[in-house]
């Protein structure tokens, strides 16, 4: 553990919330595009199909399924915490978990996917001995879940050797450049812009994140480990969307889930949505149309797996407040 974790709990400069918010950071902005991106789908597409393939699933199955993603996120829990206590946060299990939980309870309801980080770190931050420590950890989990699930469809793109056309192909390609350089950039600012050209605020904080940067690059075994763990998470997800797949009537290639669910995935980043609804569903629809596959098919398959990701987001914000209950006896 280095210096700054054995500290006091430190202050991060404020967060300028003074300013007016922007449309898009709108409640009532996010619901109405989940909203009309639902309704549009349900209009377009025959509805009767869609219904009669959700039917098809047996209950016994989806509520193992659900089950089994709220398990399976302990994976996510470990990758966490490990990313966070590398960088100097020195989290118990026990209060990671029910900051873990409480963020997937977050995605739910706050803007695309990142609002649940947003939650994850402020519950954090009464457990911690460095709140820098948990942003640095939480901004690197985030990235490594990016880079996870380019990678899970780059794997999908190779074992698909044919059937994506040049023009998919290029532009694959292209976006995984993108975010790779993108990532290498921000990385590289942290490390080589002078703090003393910075307002002392944020040269404190940048000194802060860059002593988390040097602490987790002196631990490359933790991040490949925590870098695998989001892997397999991911992984488990597209197993999970194979099966309802399955059980609708939607017999596709394990490979062709692959290439397409992290795509539609990463769409939900988009903070235009109600934690990527109706985002999500339209771009996996999008993404396997040109295989062949009835856009009903898929949109029952993607609303299927969204109402888990629901439910499942509410049985976690108890599971966290039951949690927090039994710490504070």
């Amino acid at each position: 553990m280095t210096p700054a974790a054995t500290t006091e709990k430190e202050a991060l400069p404020p967060e300028i919330s003074a300013s007016k918010p922007k449309v898009w950071q709108r409640p009532w902005f996010r619901i109405a595009g989940s909203a009309i991106i639902l309704i549009l789908l349900f209009t377009i597409l025959p509805a009767k199909q869609i219904v009669a393939a959700v039917k098809r699933i047996p209950p016994v199955l989806g509520l193992g399924l659900l089950c089994g993603y709220l398990g399976l996120h302990l994976l996510g829990v470990v990758k966490w915490r490990i990313l966070i206590n590398s960088a100097g946060a020195d989290l118990g299990l026990f209060a990671a978990t029910r900051c873990y939980y409480g963020g997937l309870f977050g995605n739910v309801f706050l803007p695309s996917l990142v609002g649940g980080d947003v939650v994850r770190a402020g519950m954090a931050f009464s457990h911690s001995r460095s709140k820098s420590a948990i942003v640095l950890g939480s901004l690197m989990d985030r990235v490594q879940d990016v880079l996870g699930l380019a990678t899970i469809t780059a794997i999908g793109v190779l074992l698909l050797p044919g059937t994506l056309d040049y023009r998919t192909h290029k532009l694959f390609w292209m976006l995984t450049g993108v975010l790779v350089l993108g990532g290498a950039a921000c990385l590289g600012l942290v490390i080589a812009v002078p703090a003393r050209k910075l307002p002392f605020k944020a040269r404190r904080l940048m000194a802060k994140l860059r002593r988390g940067v040097r602490s987790m690059y002196r631990r490359p075994a933790k991040m490949i480990l925590a870098f695998l763990l989001g892997m397999g998470l991911q992984v488990s997800q597209v197993a999970i969307n194979f099966w309802l797949g399955e059980a609708t009537g939607l017999h596709i290639s394990p490979k062709l889930w692959l290439f397409a669910w992290p795509l539609a995935k990463i769409s939900a980043l988009l903070p235009v949505t109600q934690g990527g609804i109706g985002v999500r569903d339209a771009a996996l629809i999008s993404l396997l149309a040109p295989f062949g596959i009835a856009p009903a098919s898929a949109a029952a398959v993607s609303l299927t797996f969204q109402a888990i990701v629901l439910t499942g987001g509410l049985i976690a914000g108890f599971i966290a407040f039951v949690l927090g209950r039994h710490a504070r006896k």
